[in-house]
């Protein structure tokens, strides 16, 4: 009984060394905004480096931060990109996901459009007028920013909450009188014209741009994490080698035109990934307390409760 007890122990053992070790998944969510991670994607530099380490890459694509982050929480993404106020609205919601890296701000890639002809020449002038955003996403705070700025109270607009796609229709058939918006669709809405910048996000907001991952993923995983970040500061080397050799590259995998990837580039020097960085804190906190004061989100929030260190 002994001979054939160690034997069956023998032969797990050989089993188990035997077998492949199971793949782990690595969900990447990602926008449109996202040009390092789509310049990645389309490359397949991460699957080519993190193959080695037996992880498999997939891909999904969302409009904007707020979806993103609920297909995180449910499971379906590992980690993604996102602008300010989507992680703001997560973790007050009670999702348990972590702020785990970040790139440079970029105030100045998302802006208030209202039509070329419009008479609001001033924020002061957006009291009473319908503004299109999407709750929840970058732009939501960008507005919020705005109105305090030109001392409105949120109540003084209408707000309406409406996806990049839907709110670009809504502005274009003159359904809302402004619209709140990043680039790449900013940048898209420049190009085909009759639109005026009513302000950018410059003075109003530093439009932190932030990686989030599922906490236990983060917890399990922080090798794979550093090397998608190293990547990613690598790719950005290539992002700012030559802009309109970069943006007819990216036109080629995305079919964006290059004039919109030209804009997007010219006015954001870097597209570099680091970890959290000291101060990142009290601005993202200060967004969280602007959305809390308004009665947006259920309940005050810590946000350096979600910050993960490696």
């Amino acid at each position: 009984m002994k001979t054939r007890t160690l034997k069956l122990s023998l032969l797990g053992t050989l089993l188990a060394f035997a077998l492949p070790a199971q793949a782990l998944d690595l969900n990447i969510g990602y926008q449109k905004s996202a040009l390092n991670l789509v310049s990645l994607k389309a490359q397949g530099t991460l699957e080519k480096q993190l193959k080695p380490l037996g992880v498999d890459v997939k891909w999904f694509e969302f409009q904007a931060g707020p979806p993103l982050l609920e297909a995180m929480n449910a499971g379906s993404v590992s980690i993604g990109m996102t602008g300010d106020s989507p992680p703001v609205f997560a973790q007050a919601a009670g999702a348990d996901i972590v702020y785990i890296g970040q790139e440079p701000a970029k105030p100045d890639s998302s802006a208030i459009l209202v039509p070329a002809n419009s008479a609001i020449k001033s924020l002061a002038d957006l009291k009473g007028k319908r503004i299109a955003f999407t709750k929840g996403s970058s732009a939501h705070y960008l507005t919020v920013a705005a109105l305090q700025k030109a001392k409105l109270a949120y109540t003084d607009i209408t707000p309406v909450y409406l996806s990049p796609s839907e709110a670009r229709a809504a502005f274009e058939r003159g359904s809302v009188d402004a619209w709140t918006i990043w680039d790449p669709y900013y940048a898209a809405a420049q190009k085909a014209g009759g639109i005026r910048v009513l302000s950018t996000g410059k003075g109003l907001t530093g439009n932190n741009t932030f990686y989030l991952a599922q906490r236990a993923f983060a917890k399990a995983n922080p090798k794979v994490i550093d090397v998608v970040f190293k990547a990613l500061s690598a790719n950005d080397e290539w992002l700012k080698s030559d802009v309109k050799k970069v943006a007819a590259t990216l036109s080629g995998y995305t079919g964006l035109e290059a004039e919109t990837y030209e804009a997007m580039l010219s006015r954001n020097p870097s597209y570099s990934v680091s970890y959290l960085q000291p101060g990142v804190d009290a601005q993202q906190q200060k967004v969280a307390d602007a959305f809390y004061s308004l009665g947006l989100i259920p309940k005050a929030i810590k946000v350096k409760d979600a910050f993960w260190k490696p």
